[in-house]
């Protein structure tokens, strides 16, 4: 209960091993506007809240003007890096997109550490926020696409250790016009427009209400001779008396005192920076500095360490994959044995049965050579049939011809006959009318006998008969013969054609065989 501000800030310095304790301070919350605990009073003697527990904030209410050369303990760069980085995502410090996204490549490797692009899968920051939704607003970009550029810059940031990466982070947010400023609205006159008065490690700035980047007027600490106020009215006094006294007014009078407050603190701050360090600090920077040497000592052997690992990694991932690599060549060499074993074995099977094939093939060979010996004996005896046949063919013609010839030469003389018949009858008729005129002379005393046609033909044939008797056998026995050598003629005709016939059939069924057997040598 009788803790001052101090006590308690003291407490939370010690707790977190904290040094530079001039820069930061405990802020809560009244009535919607921020206050920093005074350290000089009770605790529960200032306006903090009523609440239980009291909240208190634990913040950096002075910013150095340059970082790199103010910081000196690592916690201290740890803290304002915290502080910044939330202020930029809070859009409490405005930030252009692409120093945004270098920033939050920063910000990557002072968590992750270097890039490793075996470890580091896409998506592994999709839980982090890095950027300003004003940014994300801005531009029609996937979440992927974001992630893709601050890998990119990520990538560069290689053998960069933690506290270094959040001190490029500080060095690049330092540059930014809203950096380590508290904004109060004020008003010149009573009755004038609001104005936004802007408080840092430089002096005083008065700026537009719709834009925080570039102030309107500007009073650096130097020029500064004093700073007051009286109720609501602040005070600005220029060190040259020629200059005019700046006035503003502020809503509430506790808003005059933390602008007095701060104002103080920065100046103070601004003259320290330009006189010799005192000998807490310069132990604290030599001791920062043996740190730091120490620390790159370690990072030196430890990145000599991490190549010698790496090295020998690589050493053996090389020594492995030689490794398996020599596995795979016996194992293939062992396979091209078994391939080549197999081979010999499935050449001496396949000689085998060439061998097997060579005897079969000669003994097909041989009986192929008997087969074409008796094909040759069989086609001589075949040319030999032929010759006989194609003789008798010229015997049969032959015998056709004369035959042909000698029933042409019959033809002839059964015409010849037939012609020699034809004029006997013409002269046995011619005969017969003569007899019959002599008759009729040599005998008149007889009786006439019946007249008439009828009776004198068949006296005529009585008479005839008579005497012409004697021919009728020759003609018979004439006729007999003339038929009966035509009959022969027929048979005799007949018969060739038979043959004929047989000898054709006999000399096409020769020609076939004789055509089939000289294509047997081809199909074996």
């Amino acid at each position: 209960v009788k803790w001052k501000g101090k006590d308690l800030f003291d407490l939370v310095c010690r707790t977190i091993g904290l040094r530079e304790t001039w820069f930061f301070g405990l802020r809560y919350t009244v009535k919607d506007t921020h206050a920093w605990l005074k350290p000089d009073k009770r605790v529960l003697d200032q306006e903090v809240p009523k609440d239980s527990p009291i909240t208190f904030h634990f913040l950096a209410k002075f910013f150095p003007e340059k970082v790199e050369e103010e910081l000196v303990q690592e916690i201290t760069q740890h803290l304002f890096f915290l502080q910044v980085k939330k202020q930029i995502l809070d859009e409490e410090i405005f930030c252009s997109p692409e120093a945004s996204v270098l920033l939050a490549s920063y910000a990557v490797q002072a968590k992750y550490g270097d890039y490793d692009p075996n470890f580091h899968k896409p998506g592994f920051l999709a839980q982090d926020e890095l950027l300003p939704k004003r940014v994300l607003m801005q531009y029609q970009m996937t979440p992927e696409m974001w992630e893709e550029k601050i890998t990119a810059w990520y990538a560069e940031h290689r053998n960069i250790a933690r506290d270094e990466a959040e001190m490029e982070y500080l060095k690049i947010a330092q540059d930014l016009d809203m950096y380590g400023v508290s904004y109060f609205p004020i008003t010149q006159n009573k009755r004038d427009k609001e104005l936004l008065l802007g408080v840092d490690a430089q002096g005083l700035h008065i700026y537009s209400p719709n834009s925080k980047l570039n102030p309107n007027k500007s009073f650096p600490w130097s020029g500064i001779r004093n700073i007051s106020y009286s109720e609501k009215e602040f005070t600005i006094k220029p060190l040259d008396k020629k200059k005019d006294v700046f006035k503003f007014y502020s809503s509430q009078l506790r808003v005059n005192k933390l602008i007095l407050q701060l104002c103080i603190g920065n100046h103070d701050l601004f003259m320290r920076r330009r006189k010799v360090d005192s000998i807490e600090v310069q132990q604290m920077k030599a001791q920062a500095k043996e740190e730091k040497a120490r620390k790159k000592m370690e990072r030196q052997i430890l990145a000599r360490e991490k190549q010698m690992r790496e090295d020998a990694e690589r050493a053996k991932e090389e020594m492995e994959r030689r490794l398996f690599q020599l596995q795979d060549e016996a194992r293939m060499a062992n396979e091209a044995l078994l391939r080549s074993e197999e081979t010999a074995d499935l050449l001496a099977e396949k000689a085998q049965i060439a061998e097997e094939e060579a005897k079969l093939l000669a003994h097909k060979a041989a009986e192929a050579e008997q087969e074409r010996q008796r094909l040759e004996v069989t086609a001589l005896k075949t040319k030999e049939e032929h010759r006989l046949m194609e003789q008798k063919m010229r015997e049969a013609e032959q015998l056709a011809v004369k035959l042909v010839e000698q029933s042409e030469r019959r033809s002839k003389e059964a015409d010849h006959l037939k012609q020699d018949l034809n004029e006997a009858k013409d002269a046995e008729r011619r005969a017969k009318q003569k007899l019959l005129e002599i008759t009729k002379t040599t005998y008149p005393v007889n009786p006439p006998p019946p007249s008439g046609p009828e009776n004198m033909e068949m006296q005529l044939e009585m008479a005839t008969s008579h005497r012409l008797d004697f021919k009728d056998p020759d003609m018979k026995r004439l006729s007999m013969e003339i038929e009966r050598e035509r009959l022969e003629y027929m048979e005799k005709s007949k018969h060739l054609q038979d043959q004929l016939k047989e000898l054709k059939s006999e000399i096409e069924s020769l020609k076939l065989e004789e055509h089939t057997e000289r294509g047997m040598p081809w199909l074996i």
